[in-house]
């Protein structure tokens, strides 16, 4: 069993930065590709950005986030962060934290074994 939690949300205005964390339990974590997705009001939940268990191995992001957020792991705080900077209001949403054995069902299908409560990101204009 796996517990997410969510931190790090807030209001910040366009061209800013936020870096949110997931804090996972379990001692068993570092077996796990972690990942983000968001929700927007009146919006299906959708992908942003995955990493593999293995330290150092490849990232996925979706095309909207390229460059400017940044997916990154520490496998001894058993936590997952994302780094997003320059900002947009398009951004506003609530992102989710997100655990799964298979980096395929985090990057393809959203069919994930573990969600966090997740976290309300808001970017003013």
């Amino acid at each position: 069993q796996v517990q997410l939690v969510e931190s790090g949300g807030g209001l910040v205005q366009a061209g800013g930065s936020l870096r949110l964390s997931c804090a996972a339990s379990g001692r068993t974590f570092s077996t796990y590709a972690m990942g983000w997705f968001r929700q927007a009001p009146g919006k299906e939940r959708e992908f942003v950005a995955a990493i593999n268990w293995r330290i150092g191995s490849n990232t996925y992001y979706t095309d909207s986030v390229k460059g400017r957020f940044t997916i990154s792991r520490d496998n001894a705080k058993n936590t997952v962060y994302l780094q997003m900077n320059s900002l947009k209001p398009e951004d506003t949403a609530v992102y989710y934290c997100a655990a799964d054995k298979a980096i395929y069902h985090l990057r393809e299908t959203g069919s994930v074994d573990y969600w966090g409560q997740g976290t309300q990101v808001t970017v003013s204009s």
